[in-house]
Formats: structure tokens, sequence, C-alpha cells
């Protein structure tokens, strides 16, 4: 397959993630898509031996069967259930089978909670590439519109959000930032991820350092532990 041929099956592809990813929430729509493939493609750039096609199709590709997620409440898990449509959802694009074979790996093992942790390159980066998008402005933006899905209040304690179950009211931006987002950029699997996250979560920390200051609490830094 010629790269010409490749760039038009990709782009009709990305147009079909597009429709099908239409009724997607706000915090896992198209635009999610549209960002990871970004960063993959950033970080492919600056990780040696990656191949490029099958990082931007997993990429593409990575949540796929996130809308079934959702609608379960978390009871599926996205990243297998995508994986296992992968085939079926390229098929009419002729891919060659290891190709697809690759790219069903790199989205089955993207998930960060999960015990599949990626084991190619590829799958590495776009790993790295989805935790990008949790962090900094995006992943401030992101955590709220998650909560606010959830029903969950605009701030809460550390005490409140930890002693607290996922989709319950005491399910703030701020749960979300101490049960995981300060804890990805030890979990990158890339140099260049690594560096990336890194920088995005000292914004993370400042502006729920603000938060809790206009919310009327004294900052506590239970996230420090």
């Amino acid at each position: 397959m010629d790269n010409a041929d490749f760039e038009a099956k990709f782009s009709s592809l990305l147009q079909r993630v597009r429709t099908h990813l239409e009724g997607a929430p706000g915090c896992h729509d198209f635009d999610h898509t549209l960002r990871v493939l970004r960063n993959a493609e950033s970080l492919a750039s600056e990780t040696p031996g990656a191949d490029l096609r099958i990082v931007r199709l997993a990429a593409l590709l990575h949540d796929l069967a996130r809308p079934e997620e959702m609608r379960l409440q978390g009871r599926a898990c996205h990243a297998r259930l995508g994986a296992a449509m992968i085939p079926e959802f390229v098929a009419d694009c002729d891919f060659p089978p290891v190709l697809v074979a690759a790219v069903a790996e790199a989205v089955r093992t993207h998930r960060y909670r999960d015990d599949a942790r990626p084991r190619t390159v590829e799958g590495k980066i776009v790993y790295d590439a989805d935790k990008l998008d949790s962090l900094g402005a995006v992943g401030v933006g992101r955590a709220f519109l998650f909560a606010g899905r959830a029903g969950a209040r605009l701030h809460n304690t550390a005490q409140e959000a930890l002693a607290s179950p996922p989709y319950s009211r005491e399910d703030t931006a701020y749960r979300e930032y101490l049960v995981k987002l300060r804890k990805l950029p030890a979990a990158m699997l890339t140099e260049a991820g690594r560096a990336a996250a890194a920088e995005r979560v000292v914004f993370m920390k400042e502006f729920f350092r603000r938060l809790h200051l206009e919310c009327g609490q004294t900052p506590s830094w239970e996230e420090e532990k």
C-alpha cells in the first residue's frame, strides 16, 4: 500500500470515526480523538523506531467503544471492546492483516485503569498521547465535563473526594485529579511523554490550589501524599 492510498483510506476512516462518535459526551468526543491524534503524531516524531501508520490509526480508533462504556457507566472496558471492533470497522479499507492486528493491540492496551500495558513502541506512544489529553488546561476542562455529566459538585475536600465512589455527587474534577491525573507523569511510557506530562501537571496543581482558596478552603495539599 503506497502512501497516497493509505492517506486516502485514513481520511475516509477519519470521517467514519467522526460520525461514530457524534453522540459521545464532550470529555470523550471526536475533538478528544483529534487531540490524541495530534499528540501521538508529535510523540512519534520524537520516538525512534515508531511506525507512524500504526500510531495514527490506533490514535484515531482508540475510543471506538467509548460510547458503550459511558452508557454502561464504566462496567465495560472500552479498550478491549474497541480492539475487538477494529477488524470489522476497517474491513473495507483492505489494510494488511499485520497492520490491523498491531493497531488493535495498541488500542487494547491504551487504558490507564487496566493491568494490560503496551508492549510495542506504537502502543506506548498512543497510551501517552491519550494521557496527555487528561493533563494541563485541556485536562482540567475534561475533568469538569465528566464531573458535570455525573452530576457532581463543583469542588470538595480531599477527604470527601477520596471517600466517594465514581459516578457520585462527590466524583468531582478534584477527585479525578487526586485518584488519577496527578499520577500520570510517573506512568508515562515514552521520554517525550514524560517531559510533556510533567509540564502540564504543574498547571493543574496550581489550578486546584487556586480553586481551594476561591472556595474558602485552606489548601492542605493531600495530593502531595
